[in-house]
């Protein structure tokens, strides 16, 4: 039992150690994040539009993130998505995020599992606050999230080649089938 018990917390201790397979080129300088974030600009609902493979959204297709305010001032976090295309078995995932950064509101720390948070720093954002770029300090984790379930493809690659420049790898980059439109997405899941 112990031997079994050791083996698992080894395997599990290398996987931990095995970095996303997209990742910042650049991971040795640091990350930076957009100068400032309005928190309450930056609520509601997001579509992911690109992300790095990794094993917490395998086979998800309409991924949305929703973002409300909760009372204890944190955020309430509201993941959703489709196994295996948009007619797949409904996923939902609810967490929180708060704010590690009151200076710029841009570093943020999420957590779907109790006391474990995970970094979710804003590396880039439109002015009108219709796009938002994701990542993490090692940019070992990317997303690209738009309020439009369907932006463009001229609207990724720039995206996409405004990461290239910032030292990021965007082969392998999963663009996660999306609804046509907002009329079109389901609410299951979402407050209201």
């Amino acid at each position: 039992m112990l031997r079994t018990l050791g083996l698992i917390l080894v395997a599990l201790s290398l996987a931990g150690c095995t970095p996303p397979p997209t990742a910042r080129l650049a991971a040795g300088t640091p990350l930076e994040t957009v100068p400032a974030v309005d928190a309450d600009r930056y609520l509601g609902l997001w579509f992911e539009v690109v992300r790095a493979d990794h094993g917490f959204e395998r086979d998800c297709d309409g991924v949305t993130a929703y973002y409300e305010r909760r009372e204890d001032g944190d955020i309430r976090v509201i993941n959703r998505c489709w196994k295996n295309g948009l007619e797949g078995e409904f996923d939902l995932a609810e967490g929180r995020a708060r704010i590690v950064n009151t200076n710029s509101n841009a570093e943020l720390e999420v957590s779907f599992f109790g006391p474990f948070f995970g970094d979710y720093w804003i590396i880039d954002l439109a002015e009108d606050y219709s796009w938002a770029v994701v990542s993490e300090p090692k940019g070992r984790y990317l997303w690209i999230l738009t309020r439009d379930p369907q932006p463009g493809d001229a609207f990724i690659e720039a995206r996409l080649a405004e990461l290239r420049a910032r030292g990021f790898n965007t082969d392998g980059l999963i663009r996660p089938q999306q609804w046509n439109s907002i009329e079109d997405m389901p609410r299951s899941g979402l407050p209201g």
